[in-house]
């Protein structure tokens, strides 16, 4: 993911904050992984074109958030760099993805509910006009800390049952099987950054300011019909998606 390194003089956001958000993406796009430190507050100066007092106030946010530490005559260290990595595949699963970098992994549902598919989920799922579809609004655990949200959309013909089953057993891929489908593969991911809204900070317990990096994603039958159509946002202080072709 490539990174804006300039700041926007007029867009009614202060300057550090700006630079704040730049330098947590930076980190948890691993570009500082070689040494674990910040570089100095006069290179990040030049950086962005600001002033060192700024830049000060942006790595003085960053350390109240817990991501940096400032020691003095020793530098910023680098505190929260240790992240997931999620493989994106054509068999993408959340808890075997992660399974073995954390401890228990599993997600929780927050909200579901059956009601009439919205026409962007009739055209992402393939329904007939004015089908009902499933939505459950779930967290993604791992090791204890929410590392995901999501909103997943089935076909309510096929899958009436899955919240009650995503309950039970605190896995989709349970889930499916559950429901009668063995298997199911990744159809397509469409991956963006940015900032995480008030619902977002909320439910993953974020700081104003957070990056989260959020997948698009269409899952299918082995026939090649739409089971699932999600929206899933993630950490990217906590966790890194991987592309695998």
């Amino acid at each position: 993911m490539t990174v804006a390194k300039s700041v926007e003089r007029h867009s009614g956001v202060a300057l550090w904050r700006q630079i704040a958000d730049r330098i947590r993406v930076s980190i948890a796009d691993g570009e500082f992984d070689e040494t674990g430190m910040l570089p100095p507050a006069f290179d990040l100066a030049a950086r962005f074109g600001v002033n060192r007092h700024t830049v000060r106030a942006a790595v003085a946010f960053l350390a109240e958030e817990g991501l940096v530490e400032t020691v003095q005559g020793h530098g910023t260290t680098i505190l929260g760099r240790d992240k997931l990595t999620l493989p994106i595949s054509k068999r993408t699963r959340f808890s075997a993805g992660i399974g073995g970098q954390a401890g228990a992994v599993h997600i929780r549902v927050v909200a579901s509910g059956t009601h009439p598919a919205s026409n962007d989920v009739i055209r992402l799922l393939e329904l007939p006009e004015g089908a009902d579809c499933v939505e459950i609004e779930e967290v993604g655990f791992a090791g204890g800390r929410a590392v995901s949200c999501s909103q997943h959309f089935f076909p309510a013909d096929r899958f009436a049952a899955m919240a009650e089953h995503i309950e039970a057993t605190g896995s989709i891929t349970k889930a499916f099987i559950a429901c009668g489908l063995p298997d199911y593969l990744r159809k397509s991911t469409e991956i963006s950054a940015r900032h995480a809204d008030a619902r977002e900070r909320d439910l993953l317990k974020l700081s104003p300011g957070a990056i989260v990096l959020e997948a698009r994603a269409i899952n299918v039958d082995p026939d090649g019909k739409p089971v699932q159509c999600s929206r899933t946002r993630f950490s990217a202080d906590r966790i890194s998606l991987k592309l695998e072709v």
